[in-house]
């Protein structure tokens, strides 16, 4: 396939000659191992409540649709918070949203066992219950929108859809820590342990972010400006102007995305927050730190190799709209025939084998869609990005209040995983019509 005039445009546009534009190979490595390390210590906090809500279900004696409630409700916070996020980080910055919000979420995980029972009474509790939960949504939902913009920033197009894909890969380790750590603690000290770890862990990272890896990045703006001269270059770059939302939205690919994303997220969402009930339903023999940890491990290298697939397609030629709707296609395509298959699973291992394959094939969602925002919007990526994946947290309320709803009245999860597989396949049909990689703005 010869070179599209999408990529040579991107070419044009692209500016090495900008001093301090770009991250250098050693800042590349620091910043890119850095915030893989904050998107695993985000989603371990935000793994904990789903990972022990068996526990602390049957401590404070909540049934299903409570479970889901108290699921759904941080996606309540986390949806209202993207665009802001983004704009935010589109004009000063991802690095100091990303301070901000890791104290909040930090602290609130760390405090929710004692939310949950500060008041004997089951309705009050429910109802603090479900506030932390929100505002934990609140601030992380700011997390993904701010390290798009700094990426965007701060990393040439060519190798973009790599280490992006390395950092939000973290994700899946924040999971797995939290389903094999976790597990550990829930199982030893009981599931208060799992929250006050995390949350631990969480308030550590937001000391080395400030106190080192933002005070050396402000150090080095200070040199490049006596230096180069570029405190004027600068303060263009950050300020990106006015978001132009009305061209945006008589624009399909823009659609595309926002579609494609939240069909992705639905199927997600839902593994993510209702798998260990499924197992303990369905399996109560099975070992939590199995089920916890397995179907987690292969989605780190699979959106890796799909960042590097990516980059490699790229750079040989193929358009970034071919580029980005084959990954995509791997992803919502793999997603909705194992959601399929499982809906008939009757075997633990074929479960297990099933739910390991779905979530490897959602890794490569993260150089497909998920990565469009800097394709068609460089200059408003974080904005761009925060209205997808505010659209993005709707199934996390949605669906999986749904769900829980649908177990608590059918006892059927062939029913929400079938629903899943069809919604999947709208967003591959969506995305495959209409997407595009060519820049709009």
């Amino acid at each position: 396939m010869s070179v599209s005039s999408e990529d040579k445009k991107l070419r044009l546009d692209k500016d090495d000659s900008t001093p301090g534009k770009y991250w250098g190979r050693d800042e590349k490595r620091l910043w890119g191992a850095s915030l893989f390390i904050s998107c695993a210590s985000l989603y371990t906090t935000r793994s904990v409540m789903p990972m022990s809500i068996v526990s602390v279900a049957k401590d404070v004696h909540w049934d299903k649709v409570q479970k889901g409630t108290v699921l759904s409700a941080f996606f309540w916070g986390y949806c209202m918070t993207q665009v802001l996020g983004g704009y935010l980080s589109d004009r000063i910055g991802g690095d100091i949203v990303l301070i901000v919000s890791a104290t909040g979420w930090a602290l609130i995980t760390f405090w929710t066992p004692f939310i949950i029972k500060l008041s004997s009474d089951q309705h009050t509790a429910m109802v603090l219950v479900v506030i932390s939960r929100v505002l934990l949504g609140c601030f992380q939902g700011v997390h993904f929108p701010s390290v798009t913009s700094i990426v965007c920033r701060k990393v040439n197009d060519q190798e973009r859809s790599l280490i992006y894909s390395f950092i939000t890969s973290g994700s899946q380790l924040g999971i797995l820590i939290c389903g094999s750590v976790g597990s550990i603690l829930l199982e030893r000290f009981g599931w208060s342990s799992v929250f006050y770890v995390s949350g631990c862990a969480g308030i550590c990272w937001v000391f080395f972010l400030k106190y080192y890896l933002v005070a050396q990045q402000r150090k080095k703006q200070i040199v490049l400006s006596m230096k180069d001269n570029i405190v004027a270059g600068e303060k263009s770059h950050t300020d990106s102007g006015a978001v132009p939302w009305l061209l945006f939205f008589r624009k399909p690919p823009f659609w595309a995305i926002i579609v494609a994303h939240f069909c992705h997220t639905n199927a997600f969402f839902i593994l993510f927050s209702w798998l260990p009930t499924y197992f303990h339903d369905n399996f109560p023999d099975a070992k939590g730190w199995v089920f916890n940890v397995v179907p987690w491990i292969v989605t780190i290298p699979s959106a890796i190799l799909g960042g590097h697939l990516a980059d490699l397609l790229i750079r040989k030629g193929y358009s970034v709209t071919f580029t980005r709707k084959f990954l995509e296609t791997i992803s919502l395509v793999g997603v909705s025939a194992c959601l399929v298959a499982l809906a008939e699973a009757k075997n633990y291992h074929v479960a297990m084998t099933l739910l390991t394959m779905a979530t490897s094939f959602q890794g490569f969602h993260n150089s497909g869609s998920f990565m469009n925002p800097q394709d068609i919007a460089p200059r408003f990526a974080g904005s761009v990005f925060g209205v997808m994946n505010m659209a993005g947290a709707i199934p996390g309320f949605i669906g999986v209040y749904i769900a829980g709803y649908i177990l608590e009245t059918t006892k059927s999860w062939a029913a929400v995983f079938n629903q899943t597989a069809v919604v999947t396949t709208i967003g591959w049909l969506t995305f495959m019509i209409f997407g595009s990689g060519k820049k709009i703005v």
